[in-house]
């Protein structure tokens, strides 16, 4: 399992050993702590695949400090001529700087297409060819896949691309790239950072403070409550469903979809916690990657705020790059003349929409059904454009206000049956077991179920039932209170400090009592550290 953040060797041994030596270490020596303590938590998963993320800094590093070469010389050759040629000159050297991009890019993405998507695609080929009746059989590949890489491979181009456009200049420390890249807390399941987000300040190795280690003991301690109070409970009832999905129809299907949705949620953004929490020991503050999502009126609102910063990275080097294109640019001046502003405006949509979740999907892994989660995004915020003047024109209609109760509640409630049939299919093993699953809603339903037993027949007796229900009712209380803008930890420091310690000491306690580990419960794997 190796320093996986949610076990004991990670908490009580590795992160305390680790801001021990830090504390004690001169500032340049802490960027050196901070760089090997990455590469060891690197190596305890991976081992000698640490040597890829040691290319990878090195590649990006090389990369930028080429493209920044090629502009200054560029800037300077087009001095040397006159000013009608000038322009020429840089967009010589601009494609120069475009093909080093490039030939980065496709290295980045061409290791981890081989390494994640081979075998799906050996897999798919044998199908057909089985279903065409030839004599054609393609051996699956064993292939050691280093960990996180979706995540660093992202960081990595993104870095690549701001130097190109401009945006941040090339680092000429390549220590510097590599801190970035090999941060500990964030190799394994983000959050994915911009070069502007968090560099500097992993660079700086400002001393341990006692604030620092009091809000990341708190942050750690309340990922830890969501975690294993709640979530690997969940696990329980999500396996024995899913596993097992042909023996369960109607309202037990829709409990799969829910609690999946919610150990998902539990476990995701706790261990976001523990990893922001991680960060703040050391004085950074890492991108915050959740915020109340479950408030979400439509489904473009729940993607700005679940998993934020993979949305972040798609919409700028994804989504950004295909608006701007030639493709859309010809489209635009085509249907203009041809279909209006309405049709011009839903194919510029859909044009810059479906790379992005085509993107989501593939990044989550080599399956059908990651695929289909993607396009059911698509088509669901396709649709939610398209309907979007009707619902302009109801609104002013009736003179509706869509902040109010009435309108928002129901928002919310459909946004909900949209997240909880996602992450059904996303969930599911397969996309034929999503669709089974799906049709067996609509028949059989028995509400029954809910009370005659069979929920603890699924693994959970009721104490741990009852557990993971009063997990889920303080961390809803919290999410509302941090919806309303009522608690953060600014607002934390201003409790009397007799009450603030109360509640630390609260959590910590509840996290000991109740959380889900020791003799008969079964550690459970990160989620997203397998995507």
């Amino acid at each position: 399992m190796g320093l996986a953040y949610h076990t004991e060797l990670y908490l009580f041994v590795f992160l305390p050993l680790v801001v021990l030596v830090y504390h004690f270490s001169s500032q340049k020596m802490r960027r050196a702590v901070l760089i090997l303590a990455g590469y060891l938590f690197f190596w305890s998963f991976s081992r000698w695949m640490v040597l890829y993320l040691i290319a990878v800094s090195g590649l990006i590093y090389g990369a930028g400090r080429w493209m920044e070469h090629l502009k200054e010389t560029g800037r300077a050759r087009a001095k040397e001529f006159p000013s009608k040629e000038r322009s020429a000159i840089k967009k010589q050297y601009k494609a120069k700087e475009k093909r080093v991009l490039m030939a980065g890019i496709i290295i980045l993405l061409g290791i981890l297409a081989y390494l994640k998507y081979c075998n799906f695609f050996i897999q798919n080929m044998n199908r057909i060819a089985m279903a065409a009746g030839k004599d054609f059989y393609l051996e699956p590949q064993k292939l050691l896949i280093p960990i996180g890489i979706s995540f660093y491979t992202l960081e990595a181009i993104g870095y690549m691309a701001d130097v190109y456009w401009g945006r941040i200049k090339a680092e000429h420390n390549w220590a510097k790239v590599a801190l970035f890249l090999g941060f500990f807390p964030q190799i394994m399941e983000g959050p994915i950072s911009s070069w502007k987000d968090t560099a500097d300040a992993l660079w700086e190795c400002r001393p341990v403070q006692s604030q620092n280690l009091v809000k990341g003991i708190v942050r750690i301690a309340w990922g830890m409550f969501k975690k294993i109070v709640v979530a690997d409970r969940l696990s329980v009832v999500v396996t024995a469903i899913f596993d097992s999905y042909t023996d369960y129809h109607g309202v037990m299907i829709i409990v799969a979809a829910v609690a999946y949705t919610l150990q998902l949620y539990m476990e995701f953004s706790g261990c976001m916690d523990i990893v922001i929490g991680s960060g703040n020991l050391f004085g950074v503050d890492l991108p915050e990657n959740f915020r109340q999502p479950f408030f979400s009126g439509n489904a473009s609102e729940f993607w700005r705020r679940w998993h934020i910063t993979l949305g972040a990275w798609l919409k700028a080097y994804v989504f950004y790059p295909v608006s701007v294109s030639g493709l859309v640019k010809k489209w635009n001046h085509f249907a203009r003349k041809h279909f209006g502003k309405y049709l011009t405006k839903m194919g510029i949509f859909a044009m810059t929409l479906f790379p992005v979740w085509m993107c989501n999907g593939l990044w989550h892994g080599a399956q059908w059904n990651y695929i289909l989660y993607g396009m059911y995004y698509f088509v669901i915020l396709l649709a939610g454009e398209a309907v979007s003047p009707v619902r302009e024109k109801v609104l002013d209609r009736f003179h509706l206000d869509c902040k109010a109760l009435y309108w928002r509640v129901p928002q919310i409630l459909k946004t909900w049956v949209i997240i909880f049939t996602g992450e059904m299919f996303f969930r599911a093993n397969g996309a034929a077991a999503g669709f089974h699953m799906f049709r067996s809603i609509f028949h059989g339903f028995e509400f029954y179920r809910l009370w005659d037993g069979t929920l603890l027949g699924l693994g959970l007796n009721a104490a741990d039932l009852m557990a993971a229900g009063f997990g889920i009712l303080v961390v809803a209380v919290a999410d509302i209170l941090k919806e309303r803008k009522l608690l953060n930890w600014d607002k934390l420091q201003e409790m009397k400090f007799p009450v603030r310690w109360m509640l630390y000491y609260a959590l910590i306690f509840v996290v000991i009592v109740l959380g889900a580990y020791g003799t008969g419960y079964q550690q459970v794997d990160l989620i997203y550290a397998g995507f």
